[in-house]
């Protein structure tokens, strides 16, 4: 006798109806109402063509709130995450690397820059030479 098991046992969500969850039975309801609604109240002013557009548009959100998942995200979720990091946090996010080592061993370093110096190179002591002049 073999048991099968998903593999990522966080992922199980039981069928209620023809093999719909809960939540996607539930916005499955929830968009066919809003459509019956949308295609009673337009159908006379704007025809049956125009009408049945519109009942596929206003029931879309609907739907889509129970079958899109990305990342483990339900579409609210997404949605809140996109408005908040889209239109609400206007900051710009600039990355400044900082080396803690380097800040540490800073004098050490350059105490060892000067003694690997040659102090009779003529270019070095003219730089020091035009340093000293503009001070």
């Amino acid at each position: 006798m073999e048991i099968k098991i998903n593999k990522e046992i966080r992922d199980y969500t039981e069928s209620i109806v023809l093999g719909l969850s809960f939540r996607q039975c539930f916005f499955s309801a929830i968009a066919c109402i809003v459509a019956v609604v949308i295609y009673f109240s337009v159908k006379d002013t704007l025809g049956i063509e125009l009408t049945s557009w519109l009942c596929m548009l206003g029931a879309a959100p609907f739907a889509s709130l129970g079958f899109i998942r990305y990342q483990g995200m339900n579409t609210e979720t997404i949605v809140r995450n996109a408005l908040r990091s889209f239109l609400l946090s206007k900051s710009q996010l600039i990355y400044k690397p900082k080396n803690i080592y380097y800040e540490l061993l800073k004098e050490n370093i350059e105490e060892s820059r000067r003694r690997s110096i040659d102090p009779n190179d003529k270019k070095l002591r003219e730089n020091k030479k035009t340093k000293q002049r503009n001070i």
